[in-house]
């Protein structure tokens, strides 16, 4: 007799749901598909000649250091080399103040270990990152989003009011994954002042924020205030996502509950990878590879743009990003964007339908698309095969 699995499941683990991205990319592993899907780096973008040479570098000089356990907390080296990166850019930290994780969902899903207990609010915006959404579910978390154009503070007094006060905001401030917006200075001071008002933690996700194609940037929120802000930050858009290194910037004593949580969770992230990410930034080949992909992708992104204007029907919207990896699509209402990833699908185009970042089930008429990893050509090609799709979607609905 088999096992009752269901009978024996944690309440969390009932609650997890399955990646849709992670599905779609199975789905759209077929040698003649072209995949908007996934939020990959072009792998163009690595700099494998400098790999080898810090490679080489680390085993010869600290070899049997590099290949041993760590601590949890992460390299020191790393940790001073970023925390130089974000003092110049006007946070009042140390070393102390980082904790290295497995990659920013790491940083994600341990927020949701030391800060939520099951029914907790969490309010986001709408739509928002599913790796966020689906992270803070399998906590049972009830997560509220806020639409462009919504009053963040009218929001937050009615869940109050209903006994539903927020643990904390998560927002992403920099091209927004997937909506590709950024919230100018005026919105970050008044999202900040908000917390500070009713007493709320602030979580700015920031893994994209290196990727501007144009404009001057805008201070990071935590650059603001020391006391209530909790930044992610990751290599994994920016030098090697297989590294998977990412980091929490946060007050201390906060610090330290990641400390104790990412104990629980894999005792330290691999130690070599982080031997190796902080001498490549302490010789200056991060910031010269940086300026090397910033263009690439801001050519692509300016070719995707050019072809959405060139041969997109009537009726689809979308945002032109001034960084990031993506592009929000929108259809025109009444129309459902898992009906056309059918007809995309034998087409050989994908893309990664858009009510799984919409919290409250909407936005079955939008969908994500990437620009970073597809080449020039399939990128054109791309378009047009999405553009016919969305037509006959159109025709069949008539």
């Amino acid at each position: 007799m088999s096992i009752n699995l269901q009978s024996i499941l944690s309440e969390n683990a009932k609650c997890m749901k399955a990646s849709e991205i992670r599905a779609l990319l199975k789905v759209a592993n077929h040698p003649e598909m072209i995949s908007f899907a996934g939020g990959l780096p072009n792998p163009e973008t690595f700099p494998l000649e400098e790999l080898k040479e810090i490679m080489m570098e680390v085993l010869e000089t600290e070899g049997r250091k590099a290949l041993q356990y760590g601590t949890t907390d992460g390299n020191d080296k790393l940790r001073e080399e970023l925390a130089k990166r974000y003092i110049a850019q006007g946070l009042k930290i140390t070393k102390d103040n980082i904790i290295i994780t497995t990659s920013s969902q790491q940083a994600i899903d341990l927020t949701g270990r030391i800060f939520l207990n099951p029914g907790d609010t969490v309010l986001c915006e709408l739509p928002s990152y599913l790796g966020a959404l689906q992270a803070f579910t399998s906590y049972r978390a009830n997560i509220v989003g806020v639409k462009a154009g919504e009053s963040w503070e009218e929001k937050i007094k009615t869940l109050i009011a209903e006994g539903k006060k927020p643990k904390f905001i998560y927002i992403i401030p920099d091209f927004q994954n997937p909506a590709g917006t950024t919230m100018n200075l005026e919105q970050r001071k008044e999202i900040l002042e908000l917390a500070r008002k009713y007493d709320l933690l602030l979580i700015e996700d920031s893994p994209y924020r290196e990727i501007r194609f144009m404009g001057e940037p805008y201070p990071l929120i935590s650059s603001m205030d020391n006391e209530r802000v909790i930044l992610y930050g990751t290599f994994s858009k920016t030098f090697v996502p297989a590294f998977r290194i990412g980091w929490v910037i946060a007050p201390k004593e906060i610090v330290e509950k990641y400390n104790l949580a990412k104990q629980c969770a894999d005792l330290c992230t691999p130690w070599f990878d982080q031997a190796v990410a902080a001498k490549y930034l302490e010789k200056g080949y991060f910031e010269k590879n940086l300026v090397k992909t910033v263009e690439l992708y801001k050519k692509k992104r300016n070719l995707m743009i050019e072809s959405f204007h060139k041969y997109m029907p009537e009726g689809v919207t979308w945002t032109e990003p001034e960084g990031g990896l993506f592009l929000h699509v929108r259809m025109k209402e009444g129309y459902d964007s898992r009906e056309l990833f059918k007809i995309a699908m034998e087409k050989h185009v994908a893309f990664v339908v858009g009510d799984v970042f919409y919290c409250d089930g909407k936005g079955q008429n939008t969908m994500r698309i990437n620009f970073s990893f597809m080449s020039d050509e399939k990128i054109v090609e791309g378009v047009k095969r999405l553009a016919d799709s969305i037509r006959e979607l159109y025709s069949r609905e008539k």
